[in-house]
């Protein structure tokens, strides 16, 4: 037992190290919140603005009198009356710009939720150009003001001042933002490409992957028994929505300081209503004591964050659905665009392959100490590869270049993986598929085609499962005569 508890700990030590682990999903939720959102960045280069265009025409003030000739003819050399008047047209002129890009990015949002999914709004609505591009106008308009203020006429008091520097800086600014407004009119003619929405979406679910995986990693399974006595102390959510992230490391964390045993009950991706089970906890026999269970409560829910909609950053099952909404779009009779579904379909073999290779959380984890901490709540690879694959067998079995994908598809995940309940679970589709092919036989030539095809699949399938498993395969599939 202590040599186990020492293994325990210092894997614990080492996987910290390596800045695996509660940091790392903490800092991911914070970039997913702050780069949803279209004000931070505008925010944050309109205040640089206002300050620039504060302290600038103070430094013009100092050096106007003693620049060089070569810097003194570049520079704004206008009156006061021109100065206002170019301010004055730059400001003008950014505000409608800012108004046009707002506008094209609205109408690109329509557009991607009409063509591909709702879901794949966010996408836009983190999308980086599109928070430099309204920077960048905001930011010129804020400074083209601020240096307006600062312009003043000759009078019997005050002599005349002209911030030339300032007005230059101005000119430059406004240049620059017509330039960003060109690069981001190409930039969102290809983002309303459906293949860029399923590479967005793609990389998104791979960095979920990644942090998935590492956060299983930085625990570590407990061997012995997990047995939950009667009358747990049950946690309830204090709010409704998704559950967008939950962060298993410091969960084990926190029942390790108190001497506790947590027992989730729902996990990263479910829906949950406030006032319903989040989780429940109860002192192991053990470490018998007291608990203050207020406390306990409110540090367990805060290691859920619950949200009115599911991000990618640690929902891997999300992912995944906005690709297979993307197919599923591209199936329906309405767009008829069976192309972008097997498009669709290669994206998702690629996820499917690390998911099902994806360190998972044990069943049960050990703290530091080597005691029973957490009794997690997950899912099985199979599990996700079904989620993933029946609507796109169910509604794309018309469709034989989406069957010849879907076929290839389950072929690789096979290929990558000697999970044998993934197995099985692929051998399930196949026998679906095939039984969907013989019952719709709108083309015969085609539809004996992709049978023979999904059959031969489903044989290989089954040897490989009969070796792995040392015994008999699974019984053959039986044909019904062609009608």
């Amino acid at each position: 037992m202590a040599e186990h508890t020492s293994r325990a700990a210092t894997g614990s030590r080492a996987r910290g190290s390596s800045g695996r682990g509660p940091g790392s999903a903490w800092y991911a939720r914070l970039s997913e919140s702050v780069e949803s959102r279209l004000w931070p960045l505008p925010l944050a280069v309109i205040a640089v603005a206002v300050a620039l265009g504060i302290l600038l025409p103070r430094v013009d003030l100092l050096v106007d009198a003693s620049l060089p000739d070569a810097v003194d003819s570049a520079v704004f050399n206008g009156g006061a009356d021109t100065a206002r008047s170019v301010l004055s047209s730059i400001a003008g002129s950014l505000i409608t710009a800012t108004s046009l890009t707002f506008s094209l990015t609205v109408i690109a949002l329509q557009l991607a939720s009409t063509q591909a999914s709702p879901r794949v709004l966010r996408l836009f609505a983190r999308d980086r150009q599109v928070h430099w591009t309204l920077a960048a106008f905001l930011g010129t308009f804020a400074y083209a003001i601020t240096v307006l203020r600062s312009v003043r006429s000759p009078s019997e008091d005050t002599p005349e001042f002209v911030p030339r520097i300032s007005v230059t800086v101005a000119f430059v600014l406004t240049i620059v933002s017509v330039v960003m407004l060109i690069f981001f009119l190409a930039h969102l003619a290809k983002q309303l490409r459906v293949e860029t929405m399923l590479k967005d979406i793609h990389a998104e679910t791979d960095r979920a992957v990644r942090l998935v995986g590492d956060r299983s990693e930085a625990v570590s399974a407990f061997h012995g028994q997990a047995v939950v006595p009667r009358g747990p102390t049950t946690v309830r959510a204090t709010a409704s929505g998704f559950i967008t992230g939950g962060d298993l490391p410091t969960l084990v964390q926190l029942a390790e300081d108190h001497g506790i045993v947590v027992e989730e009950l729902r996990q990263v991706g479910d829906n949950i209503v406030a006032g319903t089970d989040l989780a429940r906890w109860w002192v192991p026999d053990e470490e018998a004591g007291s608990a203050d269970e207020p406390v306990i409560a409110e540090k367990i829910r805060r290691i859920y964050a619950i949200r009115f909609e599911r991000t990618s950053v640690e929902d891997i099952r999300y992912g995944m659905q906005q690709i297979v909404d993307i197919a599923l779009r591209a199936l329906s009779p309405g767009v008829n665009d069976p192309t972008t579904a097997v498009h669709a379909v290669g994206h998702l073999s690629a996820i499917l392959i690390k998911a099902v290779a994806m360190p998972r959380p044990p069943e049960a984890v050990a703290g530091p100490t080597g005691l029973l901490r957490v009794v997690t709540h997950r899912t099985a690879a199979a599990d996700d590869l079904e989620a993933a694959l029946e609507p796109i067998r169910h509604y794309g079995s018309g469709d034989q270049s989406v069957v010849a994908r879907f076929i290839q598809l389950i072929e690789e995940v096979s290929s990558s993986t000697r999970n044998r309940d993934v197995l099985r679970s692929l051998i399930g589709q196949l026998d679906a598929l095939a039984q969907q092919l013989e019952g719709d036989r709108v083309d015969p030539a085609t539809s004996e085609k992709t049978l023979r095809a999904a059959l031969a699949a489903r044989q290989h399938l089954a040897l490989a499962l009969e070796e792995d498993e040392g015994a008999a395969s699974p019984a053959p599939l039986r044909r019904s005569r062609p009608r």
